[in-house]
């Protein structure tokens, strides 16, 4: 199940390389470009990608554990 009305944004990385997408829901006759731009100088581009680092990591293999007796 969706949320009605809401428009994704792409903003850029600073570096101009990485992309990001907000969700949000703007109320009618709202300024989306200041939107954008306001949001795109508060996001946290050090938690993203981290995140994005969290969501691709990749499990090389299985480690045995030592039992205790």
């Amino acid at each position: 199940m969706s949320i009605p009305n809401v428009k994704r944004y792409k903003i850029m990385h600073p570096d101009g390389v990485r992309s990001a997408t907000l969700m949000a829901v703007l109320p009618k006759g709202a300024d989306v470009q200041a939107y954008i731009s306001d949001a795109a100088a508060r996001f946290d581009w050090k938690g993203w990608e981290d995140a994005q680092q969290k969501q691709f990591k990749i499990r090389v293999g299985q480690q045995k554990q030592k039992k205790a007796k």
